[in-house]
């Protein structure tokens, strides 16, 4: 989909400008929200950036889940020095809930199968990475719905690709009219040089027999 084209485009953007201006901080970059259709398989992104790197002794990470900002947050998914990223038994996922991430990249994403309503809420992307000071948070609002509203850019992006071809089209529709009618006074001009040429024969040769 553009939207999630445009969701990527925009965290590599806040990466490259971090790298540009310095690195002063850890930073946590996810998505504001996500879409999810009912009974799908939804990927959810966390990534970050740090000026260093990370350290398996001392780095540590939580996912967690609240159905509003207000309520208590559920644990899910952890971090342990020997087995890395884990996924914790939970009532709510069961075992639906997969690392999909890779912590080379200091990609820490999750993927979420067979949406279901009842797992619409905030998802928070915790991460600490010593020595980094400040831990970072990414929280993500996911959004359960039964059915996708068509995407908004498509449509954007099918008028402008037809407005491109349409004026395309208009072009070489003029390209040919313009060869046909220089072909056609082409042929006219042949067709009267080639009357002139036999009307001078025509008239040589009754000039011939009078003077015979």
């Amino acid at each position: 989909m553009l939207f999630q084209f445009f969701q990527i485009l925009f965290q590599f953007l806040v990466l490259l400008l971090l790298v540009i201006s310095g690195c002063s901080s850890m930073d946590v970059i996810v998505p504001t929200n996500i879409n999810a259709l009912n009974g799908t398989t939804v990927k959810i992104p966390c990534t970050f950036t740090s000026c260093y790197k990370m350290d398996i002794t001392k780095f540590a990470m939580n996912w967690t889940y609240q159905e509003t900002l207000n309520d208590t947050e559920e644990m899910f998914m952890t971090y342990y020095r020997k087995k890395g990223m884990v996924a914790l038994r939970s009532d709510r996922f069961g075992d639906r809930v997969i690392f999909a991430g890779n912590l080379d990249k200091n990609d820490l994403s999750i993927t979420l199968s067979d949406v279901q309503l009842e797992d619409e809420g905030i998802y928070n992307c915790y991460v600490r990475n010593p020595p980094d000071r400040i831990q970072g948070q990414g929280v993500i609002k996911l959004t359960v719905v039964t059915e996708l509203p068509p995407p908004r850019d498509s449509t954007i992006a099918v008028a402008i690709g037809a407005s491109v071809g349409g004026a395309l089209a208009l072009l070489i529709l003029s390209m040919v009219v313009v060869k046909c009618l220089r072909r056609h006074r082409k042929q006219e001009l042949i067709s009267e040089e080639k009357m002139e040429e036999e009307g001078k024969l025509e008239a040589e040769g009754v000039a011939e027999e009078e003077t015979k």
